[in-house]
């Protein structure tokens, strides 16, 4: 059996809802954080299979700047994290939405 551009795509789509799930969910900061990443790379698998099945490069570049963004959101974002849960204990939504000054 061959794998075909279809397959990619469904994976691709089933990522995605994974992932817009998790956000969607929203309970825990650090999950919501994981979740933007599985939406990322969903966006990637797309793009990649997209690219190779038209036989041009350009989805591969635009996978390969997501994957430097995502790298450089990883590095911010948990340091963010890390200073947050130092300041409240928690990564909980609730808790950090009732932040005052």
């Amino acid at each position: 059996m061959e794998i075909t551009l279809n397959h990619y795509l469904v994976l691709s789509a089933v990522l995605f809802a994974i992932g817009l799930t998790g956000v969607m969910r929203r309970q825990n900061l650090l999950m919501l954080f994981f979740a933007t990443e599985i939406l990322l790379n969903a966006v990637n698998v797309g793009l990649v299979a997209a690219s190779r099945y038209l036989g041009n490069m350009d989805g591969q570049m635009f996978a390969f700047f997501i994957v430097a963004i995502a790298a450089a959101e990883v590095a911010v974002g948990l340091g963010l994290l890390i200073l947050l849960y130092k300041r409240k204990g928690s990564l909980d939504l609730n808790v950090i939405k009732n932040m005052r000054g």
